[in-house]
């Protein structure tokens, strides 16, 4: 299945990946302060030099173009931090393999950090205990995690009572610069139009943000 062409036609960082080795994924963590258009950048496309009395509005604004970019990309421009639900039945294979959802072809590799490996135990209520990390390792080559073995006293009512903890690092195409540049096209687009209506009929113009972007962005499986 082609991707979607539409800017806001994608969840939140959807990438090739398997939708069945796990239960739920949930975003824990993510940069909402640091800037990724510079200040001369925005003020060179619009054309704002020694004009400060925005730099609030500006600020927010290029926070929310730069997610923005990232959730049609899939990709993190600054490191995210992510926590996947696994259910016992991962447990059936040996050795055990948790696959890694939300890992980008050029985020792989050494742009994954796991911070932890849980489980819930049959204690009542149940404790999260930590696996070792000498008893799994990260396998770049499939995006997932293998464990050596893991104990018997799991949880079994639980519905996901495996979770990993783990980061993924900022994408070296944040860099690109026709990523950049589809970013400073979509600000000024926000920019200009600050209301969700409008009396006349816009049109995407050629090269578009759309257009930039679309090369870079993951097929949806």
């Amino acid at each position: 299945m082609a991707a979607s062409d539409s800017l806001y036609g994608l969840p939140f960082g959807a990438v090739t990946r398997n939708p069945f080795s796990y239960i739920k994924v949930e975003q824990v963590a993510r940069d909402n302060t640091t800037a990724w258009l510079t200040n001369a950048e925005i003020q060179q496309q619009l054309n704002l030099f020694d004009d400060n009395s925005q730099s609030v509005y500006i600020s927010s604004l290029e926070l929310a173009t730069r997610q923005a970019i990232e959730d049609y990309l899939g990709m993190p421009i600054f490191a995210t931090t992510y926590r996947v639900w696994y259910g016992i039945d991962s447990l059936a294979a040996s050795p055990v393999c948790f696959d890694l959802p939300m890992v980008t072809q050029a985020a792989s590799g050494t742009g994954i950090t796991i911070s932890s490996l849980k489980y819930y135990n049959e204690d009542s209520p149940p404790i999260a205990v930590t696996v070792s990390a000498s008893q799994y390792f990260y396998d770049q080559s499939g995006n997932k995690v293998v464990v050596d073995s893991l104990p018997t006293s799991i949880n079994t009512t639980m519905t996901a009572p495996i979770f990993i903890d783990y980061i993924v690092a900022a994408n070296p195409l944040a860099a690109y610069p026709v990523i950049k540049q589809a970013g400073l096209l979509l600000f000024t687009h926000l920019y200009n139009n600050r209301s969700n209506t409008t009396d006349t009929l816009l049109k995407e113009i050629p090269f578009g943000v759309s257009t930039l972007l679309r090369p870079y962005k993951p097929l949806v499986m």
